[in-house]
Parts: C-alpha cells; sequence; structure tokens
C-alpha cells in the first residue's frame, strides 16, 4: 500500500475489531470528529471510518485500504470540503466525485452511497460560491449514479438570511458542535431508515 501521512490512523483502522456489513462513514475531519456516531444512530451498526483532514482524492485512493475490508452495507461520504479549501475548482470536485462512485462500484456494484453536501462553515464562508456550485453539479449529478444519493445539509445549514449558523459549530468556526451533528443526523436517517436488511446495533 501507498504512503498516507495519516498511516498513524490507517493502522489503528486496520487493527480495529469493527463489524462487517455495517453502515460506515468515510471521510475527512467532520466524519473522524463524530465521536457519538454510534450513539446518533442507535438502531443501526456503524462504523466512523474519518481520518485527519482529508480530500476527496485521498478517500479515492483509500478504498480500498479502508473501506472494502469493512464490506460495508452502506456507505456515507463526507469530502470535498478540503479539496474546495486548497483550491480546486467545483468541477474539479464534481470530476472527483465521478472517481469515487467509479471506483467503489467496481468492487461493490450494489452499495447504497450517500454523498453529504459540503457544509458552509463559518472559517470557509470566504469560499461559499464555490462551495455552493459544488454542491449543486453533484446533486444533479448524483441520481446518473444508480444506488446513490446527495444529502443535502448545506441548505438547513443556513440562516433565513443566507448566512452560516453559528451555532452549529466549535469555536475553530470548521467543525461542528453537538447541534450540527445533531442537524446532521436528521437528514441522514431517512435515508438510512430507507434501505432494507441494514445490520441492527449489537445489543
Amino acid at each position: 500500500m501507498p504512503y498516507s501521512p495519516f498511516e498513524p490512523e490507517l493502522r489503528a483502522f486496520e487493527i480495529a475489531s469493527d463489524p462487517r456489513h455495517a453502515s460506515v462513514f468515510y471521510g475527512s475531519s467532520s466524519i473522524r470528529l463524530w465521536e457519538n456516531i454510534a450513539q446518533s444512530f442507535p438502531d443501526r451498526a456503524v462504523v466512523n471510518r474519518g481520518f485527519g483532514g482529508s480530500t476527496l482524492a485521498e478517500c479515492i485512493e483509500l478504498i480500498p485500504r479502508i473501506v472494502l475490508p469493512l464490506a460495508p452495507a452502506a456507505l456515507i461520504l463526507y469530502a470535498a470540503d478540503n479539496d474546495l479549501d486548497q483550491g480546486a475548482s467545483p468541477e474539479h470536485a464534481l470530476y472527483l466525485f465521478t472517481q469515487f462512485i467509479e471506483r467503489i462500484r467496481q468492487p461493490c456494484p450494489a452499495l447504497p452511497v450517500a454523498f453529504i453536501s459540503v457544509k458552509p462553515s463559518p472559517a470557509r464562508f470566504w469560499n461559499i460560491q464555490n462551495i455552493r456550485r459544488a454542491n449543486s453539479l453533484i446533486q444533479a449529478a448524483a441520481p446518473e449514479h444508480a444506488g446513490v444519493t446527495y444529502v443535502d445539509v448545506f441548505t438547513p445549514m443556513l440562516s433565513p438570511s443566507g448566512s452560516f449558523r453559528p451555532e452549529l459549530f466549535t469555536q475553530d468556526g470548521l467543525h461542528m458542535n453537538q447541534s450540527g451533528y445533531d442537524l446532521w443526523t436528521g437528514e441522514i436517517c431517512p435515508w438510512l431508515d430507507g434501505l432494507p436488511g441494514m445490520l441492527p446495533a449489537p445489543a
């Protein structure tokens, strides 16, 4: 396997005794920091596979190492936030989204996949137009791929005036507090609940 700057996290994943055939949450630090994710989805077996400040490009590269050994029943992805912050265009974010779906479809042709929209955080509101356009492009493209759903957290995370909602974020203005994660849970649950045959949470 190629070396990754997230090597300590990746090695920890490899030795973890996480269940197979669970709902796998995958992506960057907004997933990694969701420390009570099992409590957010008490009726489902869930596995957190968020790592570092990863990009969507890095998530694509690490699918074989981080996702496939779990044989997931569903995959929930949050990525592209860091790609856009590092200068990727909305069109490139769309390209990476397409590459991700193509890469996961090769070994997992029927895997249900949900893409969580890029959030409107205070720290990155300077880039809101690119975030908005990337979300729009990916939302339009998702139905073109069987079994892929776009989950819109962007819209409910905006205030009525169209600005960010500071009450959803920690002091760094980038990562979410419990209120933010509660909002995400409310948007993701209907999708998960609509999937048949999901592994229940361990008793």
